[in-house]
């Protein structure tokens, strides 16, 4: 098949051989395997990458990222796929990715939700929110406009109808641009603007606008702080009701060597981190600063700021959302979990102070001729479609046109694509090299006297982040420390010590202080000895294995003499 491109978007079945083509490219790099079926009995597939020959993965700290929860946000798969072709074509020869590989392990689904995306591609196309299950009820609507291609160009684009009680007027300085009118404006040519589509059962004066019998918000269905339907549209009827959602977090809790995770979504241009429903002040002080410093390094390398979500990204000032992955990550599991908002289309067209969500409430006008400046100069016009006149079966002449939301606001164009995915393997890479991982520092036998020999194992953690990773994982009770396990040989035996010793958690250089004053006093928290004596012959071989279900494990084996 031919080669992965990144400057297009792709259906299940090419994103599928692209996939397994990457694994038979490979296969002592990455494995594929269905970790579940969406609703509509598609697989989702996950890639582990690491480099085999230095163990397997679930012995070493492992990253998770994921994409393409929500239907439409396609590009949030090119994110993933460019990653993991990035693994695997610079092995070898990027410093950085060959020492992650080596030491590290992935965990990769570009789809999450393989089933909603489908219907982006198909001929006529049709958006919804995430799963393509009904709910909460299983029947079409009856009323309402129903938003689809009416003029058969394959895009879905917006209607002006001329109306004296209308909104919207055209901007003075360019007539393409639809602006509100002012609060005491009267006497002009205004229009209502609605999306293109048939009306159901139109009464003739009353209009509103259908949802889509598929109301499931997958990204809702977490089991965090989740609220039925009648406090939060779309969340299911119950936490990880839906399979694309149960196999997520089957996968991630029967795989505790995850020590963290970015979910991909479209759009904003941001990195956002938990809580989503507390304030910054109700997470551990340490978690907080790690947090900030984790979100400073990925500004720092994508451009992309990094806001709270409860701050900064609030759909409205007074709701918050629920049964998220990343609140779960963190919440439950404890580890440091990131949504990343692929595109910005106004920080494209050059507007920079802005306010996220905010934006889509309140904006100057200005701002709207600085999109369409950037639709004629940077899209060649592709993101705007002038405006047509149409005789519309129900409401008469009309005109369809607008923003195409499809080809630049939902996703990059395809020929931005690239560019844009390429800002985070970087971040990404950064996120697990910074892990906790165990080490091996000495595994010696010192002879006492005739036959008896006392043992002591000394290991590590080399990495930045501790080895429980968050102080809120501590709270949870969410890991164990490093379990030392002996092995003896037929012959000898134990005189003092446990065969199988916890050695509690292990300090990483997170919480160093920046200030190198005399009182600072560099302790080896990050290092945990085991002793025992042992009975036995000289020329015996003694084994031992150290190991935490978030660092990894190291062995190690003397010989008595």
């Amino acid at each position: 098949m031919s080669e992965m491109r990144f400057d297009t978007y792709y259906a299940y079945d090419d994103l599928t051989r692209h996939l397994h083509a990457l694994a038979a490219k490979r296969p002592d790099l990455v494995s594929v395997e269905s970790i579940g079926a969406s609703y509509e009995n598609r697989n989702i597939w996950c890639a582990t990458v690491t480099n085999s020959a230095t163990g397997p993965a679930d012995e070493k700290p492992a990253f998770w990222i994921d994409g393409n929860i929500h239907a439409t946000e396609v590009s949030a798969s090119t994110a993933c796929l460019y990653f993991l072709h990035k693994l695997i074509t610079r092995y070898g020869i990027d410093e950085q990715i060959t020492r992650c590989l080596d030491t590290r392990a992935f965990y990769i689904v570009p789809r999450l939700n393989p089933d909603g995306p489908e219907l982006i591609f198909a001929d006529n196309p049709r958006a919804v929110r995430s799963s393509v299950r009904p709910y909460p009820f299983d029947e079409e609507p009856i009323e309402g406009l129903r938003p689809t291609d009416i003029d058969g160009n394959g895009r879905v684009l917006s209607m002006r109808i001329p109306d004296p009680l209308g909104v919207w007027k055209e901007h003075a300085d360019d007539p393409r641009v639809m602006v509100r009118r002012d609060a005491d404006e009267v006497g002009g040519r205004y229009f209502r603007l609605l999306p293109e589509g048939l009306i159901e059962n139109y009464d003739g004066v009353t209009l509103t606008v259908q949802h889509s019998k598929e109301g499931l918000d997958l990204n809702r269905n977490y089991p965090i702080e989740w609220r039925t339907e009648g406090e939060q549209h779309g969340a299911g009827p119950f936490p990880t009701s839906e399979p694309e959602v149960r196999a997520a977090v089957e996968f991630i809790t029967s795989h505790p060597n995850i020590t963290g995770g970015v979910a991909f979504h479209t759009f904003s241009g941001v990195l956002l981190r938990p809580y989503g429903t507390h304030a910054d002040d109700t997470l551990p002080a340490e978690d907080l600063w790690t947090f900030q410093a984790i979100g400073a390094k990925g500004k720092a390398i994508t451009g992309y700021p990094d806001i709270s979500v409860f701050h900064d990204f609030k759909y409205h000032p007074k709701e918050v959302i629920t049964g998220v992955f990343d609140d779960w990550l963190y919440d439950h599991l404890g580890v440091y979990a990131w949504t990343v908002e692929i595109w910005s289309p106004q920080r494209q067209a050059g507007i920079t102070e802005y306010k996220y969500i905010d934006w889509f409430r309140e904006h100057p006008d200005a701002d709207e001729l600085t999109l369409m400046k950037w639709n004629d100069e940077k899209l060649g016009g592709k993101g705007w479609v002038a405006w047509q006149p149409f005789d519309h079966p129900q409401l008469g002449p009309l005109e369809i046109g607008g923003w195409d939301n499809r080809h630049c606001f939902r996703n990059p164009p395809p020929e931005f694509l690239e560019k844009e995915v390429a800002l985070f393997p970087e971040w990404l890479l950064w996120q697990a090299l910074i892990s906790p991982r165990l080490t091996l520092h000495s595994f010696e036998a010192t002879p006492l006297s005739e036959g008896v020999w006392r043992l002591r194992l000394v290991v590590d953690n080399e990495g930045w982040l501790p080895t429980y990773v968050t102080k809120k994982a501590l709270e949870r009770k969410a890991c164990r420390g490093v379990i030392a396990e002996l092995e003896l040989p037929e012959g000898a035996a134990l005189q003092t010590g446990k065969t199988r010793t916890d050695l509690g958690q292990l300090e990483g250089r997170a919480y160093q202080s920046a200030a190198g004053f005399g009182w600072v006093a560099d302790t080896t928290s990050h290092r945990a000895k085991a002793e025992w004596v042992v009975t036995g012959v000289a020329g015996q071989t003694l084994r031992v294995k150290a190991r935490h279900d978030r660092a990894g494990v190291v062995r190690a084996e003397v010989v008595l003499a």
